[in-house]
């Protein structure tokens, strides 16, 4: 054999061997592509990180106007690997849900410190009022004041169950700490919800299935939000989820849900007003249905004022009066410029609005402004406008001292089953 031939097979199997390795370069970058034809990527503005997750989850839903995506990327909420395409290895250290109370100090009170210092220690995260009541019952503790939470905050201790303690104890903690802003929902119709920050805020249908663009999140697997937002906008219905669900028996402490309820989006919404809002047992008013719960209960009633309360009714101050006076006064009132000096309008303000009502407190009530002399409260959630009647030089006879709810309802409580069959309230 020619000697120069014999030389010349090295160089042409490292030839060989190099194409192949090219060719195989080319075959898994072509799978990649495969996979992933567009990779997405935006450097979101506050951290300057680049971040690829748009890759995997196009069409998701902005998070909110006040959280922009090119702003505050996903990674800066939600942890994970923002560089991977993989689903394993961007995943890793994910964060499914930012607002609960365990992270949220980590991923929520950088932006939002007054919120995630005040909602753990409100009535809703405690459940402290529940707690000291059936602990109460059971013979535990001889007041009706909390000494225990659902978790140690403060002056308020864990609550623990014993083995010594009443079986009706130890059921309590099984069936009925469903409805807490620290606990897991039932999977089941009506339900569904998040946890934390999101429980009111990140909105679920009553079937518990995604409504949104994400390819990557299963339609018809119940458990996930409406659509991946945030929202102030809360409704009645997202409230609902935990309130008049049931009751719990107080013998057994066994959760007892409604029965009257049928198939969620088998109803209008009017009829499905009058039958979720309250229970069958519950009194209430015209007002008290056809309005939403934040329109209502304010911030601090709601998202908590720093105080360990005991009980709903030391936690809650917003009554019948706080928007329609008493007959011998008419609720607070301050003039626009003022309320903008006390705070920012959540509300735009109609033309020609001269007043807003504050409560006891001292909250702005935007939402209630006085128009042309008439009161008029515009909803937080659709915008729909509503007369507010004043007390005062009305034909209403109440006592002023006697303003809880269940004296109005005395004279104004709706038939909700006459409702339903057609007649006005």
């Amino acid at each position: 054999m020619n000697n120069s031939l014999l030389r010349s097979i090295p160089t042409f199997a490292m030839f060989i061997l190099f194409g192949i390795v090219l060719l195989g370069l080319g075959v898994m970058a072509r799978s990649h592509w495969l996979d992933h034809p567009n990779i997405i990527q935006i450097v979101p503005t506050n951290t300057g990180q680049p971040e690829r997750c748009l890759t995997c989850h196009a069409g998701i839903e902005s998070i909110g106007a006040s959280h922009p995506v090119e702003q505050f990327g996903c990674v800066s909420c939600h942890g994970g690997d923002g560089l991977a395409v993989d689903a394993e290895a961007a995943h890793t250290g994910v964060v499914r849900n930012p607002g609960d109370l365990a992270v949220a100090d980590k991923y929520c009170a950088s932006c939002h410190p007054a919120q995630t210092a005040l909602v753990p220690r409100s009535i809703m995260a405690t459940y402290a009022g529940a707690i000291a009541l059936v602990r109460r019952a059971f013979g535990l503790q001889t007041d009706d004041q909390a000494h225990v939470a659902i978790t140690a905050i403060d002056t308020l201790a864990a609550f623990t169950v014993q083995d010594s303690d009443p079986a009706p104890i130890q059921k309590f903690q099984q069936n009925c700490l469903t409805c807490h802003l620290h606990a897991e929902p039932l999977q089941q119709t009506y339900f569904y919800r998040s946890t934390g920050c999101s429980s009111c805020h990140v909105l679920y249908d009553s079937d518990g299935l995604y409504k949104g663009n994400d390819p990557t999140i299963p339609k018809e697997e119940p458990g996930h939000a409406s659509v991946h937002t945030i929202t102030r906008q809360i409704p009645y219905t997202q409230c609902n989820h935990c309130h008049n669900r049931g009751n719990y028996d107080l013998r057994s402490m066994e959760f007892v849900a409604r029965t009257d309820m049928p198939a969620p989006h088998t109803l209008s919404d009017d009829a499905r007003r009058l039958l979720e809002y309250y229970q069958p047992i519950g009194q209430f008013t015209r007002c008290e249905y056809e309005l939403d719960c934040i329109d209502c209960h304010t911030k601090l009633e709601v998202m908590g004022d720093g105080i360990l309360h005991s009980n709903k009714v030391d936690a809650q101050y917003t009554r019948c009066y706080t928007c329609h006076g008493t007959s011998d006064s008419l609720p607070p009132q301050v003039d626009v410029g003022t309320a903008f000096a006390l705070a920012t309008p959540t509300t735009p303000l109609k033309p020609n609005a001269s007043a807003v009502l504050i409560t006891e407190r001292g909250e702005v009530l935007s939402h209630v402004q006085q128009v042309d002399g008439q009161w008029l409260l515009t909803s937080k959630v659709d915008g729909k406008t509503y007369p507010v009647p004043m007390v005062k030089g009305s034909q209403c006879q109440q006592k002023p001292d006697e303003q809880n709810s269940r004296y109005c309802h005395e004279c104004h409580s709706v038939d909700r089953d006459a409702v339903l069959a057609g007649n006005s309230p």
